[in-house]
Parts: C-alpha cells; sequence; structure tokens
C-alpha cells in the first residue's frame, strides 16, 4: 500500500466530500470507502451524475457502501451546508462550477456555486468543528503571469469569472485559518483528467470531448494553432493529494496552497496525437480524421506548466501517472463505456 493510503487507513476519520457525484468527487468518495472510511457525500446533479455513484458502489461493493451517506444539496444553501458537516472531520470541497467559457457566459451563476458556496461551506465547517478543510483550487489563478513554471507565490490577473471566485477561495481560506485557527489547504488543480469525466454537454474538458468525438468518427477542433499547451494531470495523482491534504501531521504544510499536476507541459498537437494512438490500440481499424483548427478561446492562457516541488516537500505528493499512462487507463474505459 502506498504510503497516502496507509496513512488514511492508520487514522479513521469521518469525510465530507462535496461534489460527490461529479468527477473528481466521486473518485474521492471510491477512495475513501476503499481505505475503510466513513463518507458523507453532498451533491446537487448539477453537472454530477447519479451513475457516477452507482459505479462508485460497484467499485466498493455493499458493505462498504454502508458507510456513505449521500446528501441531495445545493452550496448555496447555508442550511444543507452545515447539516452536512455535522460530525466530520475532514472536508474535502470539490463542488463547483467549473469552465472558463461557462463562466464568461454566466458569471453570476459561476459566482453564486463556486464563491458564495465555497463561503457558505467554510463557515459551516467552522461552526462544525471541522478539523481540516480541504478545497479544489484552481491553476486558472496564474491569470497572465507569463512565468513558466507555475510557482504558488507568483500570480498574475484572472482572466476570466471563473478565475477570480477560485482566487476569492485562497482570499477566504487564508482569513479563516488567520481569524478562527481552521486548518485549510488549497490544491490548484492543472486540467485534471481520467475515467466518468463527462464528455458531453458545452464546457465538457477537451480529452473526454475529443474521445467521444473520435469514436463516433467526428473531426475533432483545436482552439488556435495546437500550440497551446497545459499541464495535464491523471485522476489518480489529484486523489493522492486530496489524501495527503486531508491526513497530513506536517505543521508546515496546512494552511498553504498547492500545485497539483504531473509537471509536464503537453501541446494541444500532441495531446491529440496521444488519443488517437490510444484509440487506434483499443479499437482496431478506427479511422480517426486529422483535426481542424478554430480561433482562440476567449480567457485561456497560451501556456500552463506547474512547478509541484513544494507539494513534494510539504505535502509528500508523489505523482505516479504520466500523461500516457493515464490515457491508456483512462480510454480503456470510455472505450468500455461506449461499447456498453
Amino acid at each position: 500500500m502506498v504510503p497516502h493510503e496507509t496513512a488514511v487507513r492508520a487514522q479513521s476519520r469521518r469525510w465530507l466530500v462535496t461534489g460527490s457525484a461529479g468527477f473528481i468527487g466521486s473518485h474521492l468518495v471510491e477512495a475513501l470507502l476503499k481505505l475503510g472510511q466513513t463518507v458523507v457525500s453532498l451533491d446537487n446533479f448539477a453537472t454530477g451524475h447519479r451513475h457516477n455513484l452507482d459505479q462508485v458502489r460497484a467499485a466498493v461493493g455493499d458493505n462498504a457502501w454502508q458507510r456513505h451517506r449521500f446528501i441531495e444539496g445545493d452550496i448555496t444553501d447555508p442550511d444543507t451546508c452545515r447539516a452536512a458537516c455535522e460530525g466530520m472531520d475532514v472536508v474535502l470541497h470539490e463542488a463547483a462550477l467549473g469552465s472558463v467559457p461557462r463562466s464568461i457566459a454566466t458569471p453570476l451563476v459561476t459566482h453564486a456555486a463556486n464563491a458564495t458556496g465555497f463561503l457558505n461551506m467554510l463557515d459551516a465547517a467552522r461552526l462544525g468543528g471541522v478539523k481540516r478543510f480541504v478545497y479544489a483550487a484552481s491553476s486558472s489563478t496564474y491569470g497572465d503571469h507569463p512565468q513558466l513554471p507555475k510557482v504558488e507565490h507568483v500570480i498574475g490577473r484572472p482572466l476570466s469569472p471563473y478565475a477570480v471566485t477560485k482566487y476569492l477561495n485562497e482570499l477566504y481560506a487564508d482569513v479563516y485559518s488567520r481569524c478562527y485557527g481552521m486548518e485549510t489547504i488549497g490544491l490548484r488543480y492543472f486540467n485534471v483528467f481520467g475515467a466518468r469525466q463527462d464528455p458531453n454537454g458545452p464546457y465538457a474538458a477537451v480529452i473526454p470531448r475529443w474521445v467521444d468525438q473520435m469514436l463516433k468518427g467526428q473531426r475533432c477542433v483545436i482552439n488556435g494553432d495546437g500550440e497551446t499547451s497545459r499541464d495535464f494531470c491523471y485522476i489518480a495523482n489529484v486523489v493522492q493529494a486530496n489524501l495527503l491534504a486531508g491526513t497530513s501531521a506536517n505543521p508546515e504544510a496546512i494552511n498553504q496552497v498547492y500545485n497539483v499536476a504531473f509537471g509536464e507541459s503537453t501541446t494541444l498537437n500532441t495531446l491529440h496525437e496521444l488519443i488517437a494512438t490510444a484509440l487506434k490500440g483499443n479499437v482496431p481499424g478506427l479511422e480517426i480524421a486529422p483535426p481542424q483548427y478554430g480561433e482562440f478561446r476567449a480567457g485561456d492562457v497560451r501556456h500552463s506548466l506547474a512547478d509541484i516541488s513544494k507539494a513534494k516537500t510539504r505535502l509528500g505528493y508523489a505523482p505516479q501517472h504520466t500523461v500516457r499512462s493515464g490515457l491508456a487507463e483512462a480510454i480503456a474505459w470510455y472505450v468500455k463505456q461506449a461499447s456498453a
């Protein structure tokens, strides 16, 4: 068993996972239940899906599922947040409305979920005596700062309403740690991907969307010239970071923000090639059309690459999955789902 799993097993705790029917949240619920923990989870199904929770139940078995209690509710409701936090030791707050384009199209909706909802959860955790509050921050916080790789203490101006809300989360968490003595840890995710990531809808992430389109024989659209680059991070690495953040006994790890990524940059052109190659290995004879190129997308940064040394040093973060190994697992899952 790897160190972060051993640490969880050694400390039987009560965990709350928000956004539990979503992509990342469902993986966290699954990991915690497999490690013998008691889990309460919360989702309003705005972007999450009941079938994600069904897959978790199938993966962990009925006995482990008995240690899980689900609350259908919205983090914009303070009473729901307080009820969810009651008796919890650790909160893993994943509930949010993602997508830069969505935030540009509907900034008030994004603010309600990501800013007001976040503050509701943070204050409910304070009132409920929660020991530690771990939350999903975002690499969008780096904004227009050109430095690469990205280091936690150097950020620029935000480029979207989404980025504003995620930076606001960090500011509130810092203030609550100072004013109320709460233990908070923010995890700045860099382009997470993996099984259960939704390929549908106008704001779907690039990897599941392209996989879906290639399987259907459709051409993928690359925004810009394809040389835009991202630090893609497989879901197993993100689960590891959350479990470490929830259990770390290192006092220097608390009340900090960390980059969570693999630490490797991949262009969209290269990503398209990697996905196509992996799909052809899973679906013999599959014909994949070359991509078509469109306009650059408003609010997007040109390049993104994380320095993960702080997370390695203070949390013990040691990502095991590269983009290629992560894609191999994820695409096998997508192909299986498509043929089901």
